[in-house]
């Protein structure tokens, strides 16, 4: 049974809060005649209908709100909300059952606090409104007096959770064990693996290698699902050249769009302001004698410089700074100035030249937009046409006969890329595509930039395997890197094992040995040669030796520390080493690295930093550990009191509210 955890005031909330969305409307709950009045109880504490029925239709209007959809009682009951809601009021009970037992209670005052500081039941003026308060019990049904009662039963029920849970703090050793723990940084060393460690080119794969291989990595080598449609579609850029634009209409336009055509000198600046006028100037000697830059001066604000951007300006904008910062003929700094937030220093940043296009150099972009802006009305205005039409059981194909709509054909597929200018591109079609079924009445759609379509699904094309003829290169190449990487994962144990031998004391290199080896040298000239000749295959194995690996240093990672470029699997392996010095793979499935865990720095404890983590700590343990603890509580008391469910009478509430 769920608990109040976070819903102390379970009936404030569902009551005062929910009843300010009652005017979604769209949520009905019938009479309850001829069914029981309870969904059950808890000893002699009710769960009634009325209660439920209220509960679920305010949460169900507030998922609705917040979905921008009404929220069926089927969608309800998938995300399980009905039962959430019952396993509340059963708990409710149970703490209100305690209450009785106990004799835990509130007072008037109490319960006229509570309610005259409830938003719900304001007005205007913030205060408490009687008004508003009628008219919302109302129409909820309740009488002042039930609310009222639920209330005082709502404060009593806080009172003895808080008296449950109240006071418990979490253990300061665990508390410290979890800032040790989380506060642990590390430093680490890692390489990449690639194939230029490797010391022999991987060798080509005969057909039937490849041949296997496709067939057992069938899923990488498998088209995705394809839907053959039929569309007929008009955007605004088809009918553009159809449409008529006289002379007048034009400069009506250019007129209108006049700030395009025409626009003074201007500057992008940004304004420091200063306190005085001394201040002012005693920045501008520390920036004029290179001691800071204007960035720093900002910053020494307290401000960062797009807090003080101004974006473009014209002189008259600038008021009585213009002619400083006009005067400037490069980005610079001017001032200090009056402005009309106080004295100012002023950063010219950019000159923008003016802007004088005639309208005979500006008509053919104004014709262009123009009849773009003509051509969308245009299809508006048709589209009930082209929606009678289909509704006439025209098909696509004569809709694009009768209409300038054109008729097309897709291979479509959700992965496709669509080609430049392809309805593919547009996301309602995409949409619509993924959605349309074998069947679907094709109907008019819109497009974002004002244009329509209409589609039809011919066919599913399932799943396929693509035959391996039509993709031999792009097996080959997964074969390849496949074996790449199995070579790299083989090379990187190997150096790992190299690495871990080189660090282990060889029991047999002892001084006797050593000396043993010179004396058979020594009398053995054959044994000389031998060695001669070894030394000669170990320089020409050296030669196809690939190079060292450059380890790279990391120091200080935290554990949710990153390092840019790698994948977040390092780390994490980097945390589950236990020796320093000890190297491990991380294979992260198409790169393979080596992590060398090099030091491990204890957390301090007595730091700042340190300290705010451990109060986060300290409230989050403590707040599961209340939780907990009034879980058990809540369970203990409802086992005490006994628990009595009436589902059929919930089941015909489930079925009632829509």
């Amino acid at each position: 049974m769920m608990n109040l955890r976070t819903k102390g005031k379970s009936t404030i909330v569902w009551i005062l809060m929910g009843l300010l969305i009652l005017g979604l409307g769209g949520f009905g709950v019938t009479s309850f005649s001829g069914g029981s009045s309870e969904i059950g109880s808890v000893g002699s504490t009710k769960v009634t209908a009325e209660d439920y029925a209220r509960a679920l239709r305010s949460e169900l209007n507030a998922y609705s709100q917040q979905a921008g959809q009404q929220i069926t009682m089927a969608q309800a009951q998938s995300m399980g909300l009905p039962r959430a809601i019952q396993a509340q009021l059963f708990t409710a009970a149970t703490l209100e059952e305690e209450t009785r037992r106990l004799g835990i209670s509130v007072g008037d005052q109490r319960v006229a606090q509570s309610i005259s500081s409830a938003p719900a039941f304001q007005g205007p003026n913030g205060r408490f409104d009687r008004s508003a308060y009628a008219q919302i019990l109302r129409r909820e049904g309740l009488t002042e007096a039930e609310f009222e009662g639920q209330i005082r039963a709502d404060e009593a029920r806080i009172l003895l959770q808080r008296a449950v849970s109240e006071g418990v703090v979490a253990p300061e050793s665990m508390v410290d064990q979890t800032a040790k723990w989380l506060l642990e940084t590390r430093d680490l060393s890692w390489h990449e693996a690639d194939e230029s460690h490797l010391t022999a080119a991987v060798s080509a794969p005969d057909e039937e290698t490849l041949e296997a291989w496709h067939k057992a990595n069938s899923d990488r080598f498998t088209a995705p699902e394809k839907r053959k449609l039929t569309y007929v579609w008009l955007t605004p850029e088809m009918l553009s050249d159809e449409v008529e634009l006289d002379e007048n209409a034009l400069r009506e336009a250019y007129e209108a769009n006049i700030a395009k055509y025409r626009q003074p000198e201007r500057r992008m600046v940004g304004t420091l302001v200063y306190p005085s006028m001394e201040d002012a100037q005693s920045a501008r000697d520390r920036l004029d004698a290179g001691e800071v830059g204007f960035d720093e001066l900002v910053a020494e604000r307290g401000l960062t410089l797009e807090d003080i951007d101004q974006g473009e300006v014209t002189r008259e904008e600038l008021g009585q700074a213009g002619d400083a910062v006009f005067g400037l003929d490069a980005p610079g700094v001017a001032g200090p100035v009056e402005t009309g937030l106080g004295p100012a220093l002023i950063s010219m940043n950019a000159i923008l030249e003016p802007v004088d296009i005639p309208f005979e150099e500006a008509r053919e972009d104004l014709r262009a937009e123009a009849a773009l802006d003509r051509a969308v009305r245009m299809i508006e205005s048709r589209m009930e046409e082209y929606e009678d039409l289909l509704a006439g059981g025209a098909t696509l194909e004569e809709v694009s006969e009768e209409t300038p709509a054109e008729l097309g054909t897709l291979d479509w597929s959700a992965d496709m890329k669509p080609e430049e200018g392809s309805i593919a591109g547009y996301p309602a079609f995409r949409e619509r595509a993924e959605e349309v079924g074998e069947g679907d009445f094709p109907e008019i759609e819109r497009l974002d930039d004002g244009g329509i379509f209409a589609l039809r699904l011919d066919e599913v094309v399932p799943p396929t395997l693509i035959p391996f003829d039509e993709i031999r290169d792009e097996v080959a190449e997964d074969w390849r890197l496949a074996e790449v990487h199995r070579l790299l994962l083989a090379h990187a144990e190997e150096e790992r094992l190299q690495a871990i031998s080189a660090t282990t004391p060889d029991p047999d290199a002892v001084d006797g040995g050593e000396n043993g080896a010179e004396l058979v040298a020594e009398s053995d000239p054959d044994m000389r040669e031998s060695d001669a000749g070894d030394d000669e295959a170990e320089e020409n194995a050296a030669a196809e030796v690939a190079p060292a690996p450059q380890w790279v240093s990391e120091p200080g990672l935290t554990r949710d520390g990153w390092i840019d470029g790698l994948p977040a699997q390092i780390v994490a392996q980097l945390f589950e080493i236990d020796e320093i010095g000890d190297i491990e793979i991380v294979d992260t499935g198409d790169r393979v690295f080596l992590v060398r865990l090099d030091a491990i720095h204890a957390a301090d404890l007595d730091s700042e930093d340190a300290r705010e983590v451990k109060d986060r700590i300290q409230q989050r343990m403590a707040q599961s550990l209340q939780a907990d603890i009034f879980d058990y509580y809540a369970r203990a008391a409802q086992r005490k009191a006994g628990v009595k469910v009436n589902q059929s009478a919930i089941d015909a509430i489930n079925t009632q509210v829509r």
